[in-house]
């Protein structure tokens, strides 16, 4: 059962700071939410993963930042990380924002929550953009059950184990990739997953040379090996959204003994399968997802 606060710990949190984490634009200034505008201009402490670009965000805006900005990107977020709870514990609010999106997926923010938590200070959010629920919003591939996977593994045989074990989950797969590395990425996913997977390739996403690509997983290799002069270089920010199994790939499967559990994700025993068990959450409300492959 959750641990409950006691009277003295109740007093620490209400004298406390309060961590906001503060979701930025994933492309145009001018999508930043009027409460953004707001936090900004009245921060007196702001953890940005790049300082410049949380000025220029700042000036895009009209806003005269009165905060001091400290700087927490990948590098130095272990290091800051016990500075800035420090910080918190003394009474000072600390807006946290990256360059791009939420902080803490796939950026930097992940350990100074969980710190506060930890240390049962107030974390609270700025809601806003996020480029993994944006490019599954408009990929057109079911979005009821769906897994974000980050930027997959450098190193090849990880590589390749992350894929194979995705390869059967019947769940819609989000990953980021960079546009060097695209390329190949989708060459292996064609590899794992088959060359008639759907897919859809998110580039530049709610910028002005946005660019969103659809088709199958071996027709985007191709399109992607073919880019940048033949470079297989995809220039900008990417988001891979790619279609889990369709019902009869995971008959098949399960005929040929490679992927256990009943088509809704459950074992013969009705409890959730081993991949399902990994967190895929349903969402209320999705409309009836066509079959995915």
């Amino acid at each position: 059962m959750p641990g409950r606060e006691t009277g003295r710990a109740r007093r620490e949190a209400d004298e406390s700071g309060v961590l906001t984490l503060a979701a930025a634009p994933i492309g145009r200034p001018e999508d930043a939410s009027v409460r953004l505008a707001t936090e900004l201009a009245e921060a007196t402490l702001i953890a940005a993963e790049d300082t410049r670009r949380v000025r220029w965000l700042a000036a895009s805006l009209n806003i005269e930042l009165k905060a001091r900005v400290v700087s927490y990107y990948d590098a130095v977020e272990t290091r800051r990380t016990p500075g800035l709870l420090e910080e918190l514990k003394a009474g000072q609010d600390i807006l946290l924002i990256t360059d791009a999106g939420t902080p803490a997926i796939s950026d930097p923010g992940y350990r100074l929550v969980a710190a506060a938590a930890e240390a049962g200070l107030r974390v609270t959010a700025l809601p806003g953009p996020s480029a993994v629920t944006t490019a599954l919003a408009v990929s057109g591939l079911p979005t009821d059950r769906f897994c974000f996977e980050g930027f997959p593994p450098r190193g090849k045989g990880q590589r390749a184990s992350r894929f194979a074990e995705l390869a059967a989950d019947a769940r819609t797969q989000v990953y980021f990739e960079s546009g060097r590395r695209v390329a190949v990425t989708l060459a292996e996913l064609a590899r794992s997953h088959g060359e008639d997977r759907r897919a859809v390739v998110c580039r530049e996403l709610t910028k002005t040379h946005e660019e969103i690509v659809r088709g199958t997983l071996a027709e985007l290799a191709a399109w992607a090996a073919a880019s940048g002069g033949g470079s297989g270089v995809v220039r900008g920010e990417i988001t891979l959204v790619v279609a889990g199994t369709d019902r009869r790939s995971r008959r098949l499967a399960r005929a040929a003994g490679d992927a256990p559990g009943d088509a809704d994700g459950t074992g013969p025993d009705g409890l959730p399968g081993p991949r399902d068990a990994r967190g895929g959450h349903g969402r209320r409300g999705s409309p009836a997802a066509p079959p995915a492959g």
